[in-house]
């Protein structure tokens, strides 16, 4: 689903506010709270000038619980730092009041996959996450960076 990033009131180009979720008017001050994925992913817009490892679509900027992230319009993936997702996990645990999800098997083929950074190119490690979830995750050690497809944060944080 691409994201629109004009104002729906005047056309003019709405611009993400750091830290706050939500996009506003330079022209008419209209405020657009873009909806959020089932991460908790909100979407932004702006250029990245990194392509997603997954669909090769431009990254866009994004938000997730005031933590700026990268994600894919297309297939919904994040990227983020290592100390982002650590903060990002414990947020999602502390914040879950539901019933805890089971750990699901792994799937031996999801630790197959290699995509590339998209930093620096390099091929990805593929891990399992050890913690509760068991989801397969994608991190490139010399960039610091975690690649969660699109319902990985949400199974980690629900578990």
């Amino acid at each position: 689903m691409p994201l629109d990033t004009d104002c729906p009131n005047c056309g003019a180009p709405m611009r993400a506010v750091t830290g706050r979720g939500y996009l506003v008017c330079g022209h008419c001050s209209t405020i657009r709270f873009p909806e959020e994925s089932r991460d908790g992913v909100r979407l932004l817009g702006g250029k990245s000038g990194m392509g997603c490892p997954v669909c090769a679509r431009e990254l866009s900027l994004g938000s997730v619980l005031d933590h700026t992230v990268l994600c894919c319009p297309n297939c919904r993936g994040i990227l983020c730092g290592q100390a982002a997702f650590s903060r990002l996990v414990a947020l999602r645990r502390a914040l879950h009041d539901g019933p805890r999800l089971e750990d699901r098997r792994l799937n031996p083929e999801e630790l197959e996959r290699r995509l590339p950074c998209p930093t620096c190119g390099a091929p990805m490690d593929t891990y399992p996450y050890h913690g509760p979830g068991r989801v397969v995750i994608d991190a490139c050690a010399g960039c610091r960076l975690i690649w969660l497809d699109a319902g990985e944060l949400d199974i980690i944080g629900r578990s």
